[in-house]
């Protein structure tokens, strides 16, 4: 978590390039907003799932948006704790991927394995497709961005209504409401957001499955990691150069458990202004995004603005 350090240092400048080619541009432009009728193929990266799972409700909300959703039973195949093996994971993102009737890729699960399928061999085609998840799947979504990619949205097909519409409107390509968290930092900060559960990112430093942060604004999550533990892969995040040429830093909800904390210790906040807080750039702290409720969708690479002063972050037109 070799030589990490200068290979992503030596990479930077070819991932850049890449995100602003012309190539990456014209596949950026390309991708079109869902509309009735639109495919949407479910995979599952991760680890597996129960059979008896009830995703009904995801059914109806497809329906409800004329969205023709495809749920295979590959879904809930298992594999040790996988959805199945490496290769076969592999092979189903391939098979959503290069479908060209297949519009959107939603991921169902979660919990570990998302990591692995890009090691063992998934890649990103050169065209850019509609793909939703969090969480574990935060690996796919760093890695497509880091194609040149857009259309990898951090956000969840389950929750409350509102937050569903949230996530339809940006697949619509519709405007959506500024999230509102905390200022900690003053500023206005404007560049693409990268957004990520800290502890999938921390393990993707060093890989060619880290989108470039220059210039971006970053938002993180996460869930289960004590402030302590927080603390020590932020600090990585600034041991290996990652932080100094952000254009602003927020974060979403960080939860843990409170046994996890003794008297004395720094608060989850704390260690998040105490580690974020000294780069000079804009802070917000509680967005309304990450495990738990509301888990507000955000897409990677969209060009915002993140206001310190009043704890706004908002999509650029």
């Amino acid at each position: 978590m070799p030589t990490r350090r200068t290979l992503l240092i030596s990479g930077a400048s070819t991932i850049i390039t890449a995100l602003l080619s012309p190539r990456a541009m014209a596949a950026q432009r390309r991708l079109k907003p869902l509309k009735p009728g639109s495919r949407i193929r479910a995979v599952n990266p991760g680890t597996w799932m129960d059979p008896d799972t009830d995703l009904q409700a995801l059914r109806e909300r497809c329906d409800q948006q004329q969205w023709h959703l495809e749920i295979p039973a590959a879904v809930t195949r298992q594999w040790r704790y996988f959805s199945g093996t490496d290769q076969e994971r592999v092979e189903d993102l391939r098979s959503a991927w290069n479908d060209p009737t297949v519009d959107a890729v939603l991921t169902l699960g979660g919990g570990w394995g998302a990591a692995r399928v890009l090691e063992a061999g998934f890649r990103f085609p050169r065209h850019p497709k509609w793909s939703l998840g969090f969480s574990d799947t935060s690996s796919l979504l760093l890695a497509q961005w880091a194609a040149g990619l857009l259309g990898a949205i951090h956000g969840s097909s389950g929750g409350t209504e509102a937050q569903w519409q949230r996530t339809v409107d940006l697949l619509c390509g519709r405007p959506v409401a500024p999230l509102l968290g905390e200022p900690r930092r003053r500023g206005i900060a404007r560049g693409p957001l990268v957004v990520t559960n800290l502890t999938v990112a921390t393990h993707l430093i060093g890989t060619p499955w880290l989108p470039s942060l220059k210039g971006a604004i970053l938002v993180l999550e996460d869930v289960g990691e004590a402030p302590y533990r927080v603390d020590r892969m932020l600090t990585q995040w600034r041991s290996a150069g990652l932080l100094q040429q952000l254009a602003g830093v927020a974060c979403g909800r960080f939860s843990w458990a409170e046994d996890d904390i003794l008297p004395g210790d720094f608060t989850m906040d704390e260690i998040l202004e105490e580690r974020l807080g000294d780069l000079g750039i804009p802070l917000v702290l509680n967005l309304p995004l990450g495990h738990g409720r509301p888990n507000q969708a955000l897409p990677l690479g969209a060009q915002a603005q993140l206001d310190g002063k009043h704890g706004l972050l908002s999509l650029m037109a």
